[in-house]
């Protein structure tokens, strides 16, 4: 009778357990409070209880409360799931992220040893616990791990949709270290997650119409967001006799959003609809050639082009990898990134070139630009002052070698690194520590936190030292525009020579190197020459404005020419376009 008795009681709590995981699902935290309560009117020092009465507190933002409750059980519950995520959520409010990385660990080892059947609000907890590792392994700028813990997470939830969503997540941060073929093999894994859909079906023209062509344009991120900066031309300089433009915006708009919306543009709002819905949607458009702004980045909408919604799919500039997905035909390259003679086994999409830069920089929707400094600060300061306002997570050790090599042939010379790794107390540790690491004197180096005023502080920076194998891009831009030139590595991949287009469709090649001994000896003769300083500060504005990055027009011209040579392609290629084999190359 008593163990009836209590198998009764483990199903009521099991029971008030999973009302807990559903509330917490929908955002009504007051409602999983109340579950707990129901828990601890049975047995007020059950430890499921009062764990689950923490979390609820500490999602109400009752910071005090959960504390508490952490504190009373940690020694006579050091191995419960919900006390151990609630103490690293503790660790990540007040951005104690090594200690949350730490104790999320634990849980992460429990969960990953545990055999048999997990209760789906245990299978919530290990969900939670592996994106806020994600999260605190990224802030301190250590991607490969991040992008790993996602890998795990993805094997041991069993929702589809969230499955792709986490995989693709896992696939946009291999961008900082991954390369080879582990990194394709996992690409070409997406795949998986869309099972066997029926795609929409297209019938090819049995001739190449001579007649306006409609491309639709799919984005997350027209509104503030980094990408923003490169999109402006397909809106605004497009051949409006020639081409019909849609745009479909799946993201929250902002007032950025209604500046783009200016635009003689059809304006298409896709968020909140299925994947299978805005498939429908943009297919009824009748698109052409449907250009993806995103890839594997926050916002993906890769669910929604593998239906195929256009006979003609491309990705470009949101992501610098390949997205795997059988359904997106190419990827937006150029000839410096992906130099026509070089084998490029990373993509699974043909790559499609424009003679010049991939990218055309404007960054005038968002913002007025400041004006750069009047002179180069080693005028005043009486050193050499170099500096990277890149994210941390792409200062690899090759890259931190480089910077050590550098402040070396410059005596006296110092270096700033600006982002969000600065921003918190654990950020600042992991940097110092593998800054020492590689032997760098932590008394030349300063630190500093992210802030809006970020382009103002170019003012302070000499010369940049760009970052390897994941090149800046937008930062380089920045950099350029604020007066400021920037020393790049050219790599072997795509996303190792986004600073070489920058820089050559900028008039600079001399701010290249071909390898590591190169790039000291190019930074160290630029810090060493004070006229050569004070050119490049006065005038590099003027010569971004004038050249090929910045010539919205142009850029169009070849990107249109690209858009038709491809269509005419598709037009009369047959079962040999379907190869993707094949690469396509225009204008060079």
């Amino acid at each position: 009778m008593e163990d009836r008795i209590g198998e009764e009681k483990k199903t009521d709590k099991e029971e008030w357990l999973a009302a807990a995981a559903r509330f917490c699902h929908e955002g009504d935290f007051k409602g999983m409070r109340a579950c707990a309560r129901e828990i601890l009117a049975h047995d007020f020092d059950d430890v499921d209880g009062q764990a689950l009465f923490a979390q609820a507190s500490l999602y109400l933002g009752e910071e005090e409360t959960a504390e508490s409750v952490v504190r009373r059980l940690w020694d006579t519950a050091p191995r419960h799931w919900r006390l151990l995520l609630v103490a690293g959520e503790l660790h990540a409010l007040r951005f104690e992220m090594r200690q949350a990385i730490d104790v999320l660990k634990r849980l992460w080892t429990l969960g990953q040893a545990r055999t048999g059947a997990v209760a789906p609000y245990d299978m919530a907890i290990m969900e939670r616990a592996g994106r806020l590792l994600t999260d605190a392994c990224y802030l301190l700028a250590r991607p490969d791990e991040a992008a790993e813990y996602l890998f795990e997470l993805v094997g041991i939830i069993q929702d589809l949709q969230t499955k792709e969503e986490l995989y693709s997540k896992a696939l946009f941060l291999s961008n900082y270290r991954l390369e080879g073929q582990q990194n394709r093999t996992r690409r070409e894994g997406i795949n998986g997650f869309f099972g066997a859909k029926v795609t929409m079906p297209h019938t090819r023209p049995a001739s190449v119409p001579d007649r306006k062509m409609r491309i639709g344009y799919i984005s997350p991120d027209l509104r503030e967001h980094a990408v923003a900066n490169f999109l402006s031309p397909f809106f605004r300089n497009f051949a409006k006799l020639d081409f019909n433009v849609f745009c479909y915006m799946t993201g929250t708009p902002d007032n950025i959003t209604q500046r783009f919306k200016r635009s003689a543009v059809n304006w298409r709002e896709l968020q909140g609809l299925s994947p299978q819905e805005a498939a429908r949607r943009i297919y009824r458009d009748h698109v052409d050639i449907l250009v993806d702004f995103a890839g594997h980045s926050q916002g993906s909408s890769l669910a929604t082009l593998a239906y195929r919604p256009a006979p003609i799919q491309m990705t470009a500039i949101g992501d610098v990898g390949s997205t795997g997905l059988r359904e997106i035909d190419y990827f937006l390259s150029d000839g410096y990134c992906s130099p026509p003679d070089r084998p490029t086994p990373e993509f699974t999409e043909r790559l499609a070139r424009v003679p010049d830069c991939h990218l055309c920089y404007d960054p005038t929707i968002l913002r007025p630009l400041p004006e750069p400094g009047a002179e180069p600060p080693a005028q005043r300061n009486g050193y050499v002052t170099f500096g990277s306002f890149n994210n941390f997570a792409k200062a690899s050790r090759e890259t931190l070698v480089l910077w050590r090599s550098v402040l070396e042939a410059v005596p006296r010379s110092r270096l700033v690194i600006k982002g969000k790794i600065a921003s918190v107390p654990d950020g600042e540790e992991e940097a110092t520590a593998r800054l020492a690491g590689v032997g760098i004197d932590l008394a030349r180096v300063d630190l500093r936190p992210y802030s809006p005023d970020y382009l103002e502080q170019y003012r302070d920076i000499d010369i940049a030292l760009d970052t390897t194998p994941f090149t800046g891009g937008l930062t380089t831009c920045e950099a350029l525009v604020m007066g400021v030139p920037v020393v790049s590595l050219k790599g072997s991949t795509h996303a190792a020579r986004i600073g070489t287009s920058i820089l050559e469709n900028a008039g600079l090649p001399e701010l290249v190197a071909s390898n590591g001994t190169e790039y000291v000896r190019k930074a160290a003769r630029i810090a060493g020459s004070l006229p050569i300083l004070v050119k490049f500060h006065g005038g590099l504005r003027e010569v971004m404005r004038g050249s090929r990055l910045m010539d919205a027009k142009g850029y169009m011209k070849s990107v249109e020419a690209l858009y038709r040579s491809i269509w005419q392609d598709y037009c009369t290629g047959g079962e040999k376009w379907a190869s993707k084999g094949r690469q396509f190359f225009h204008g060079v």
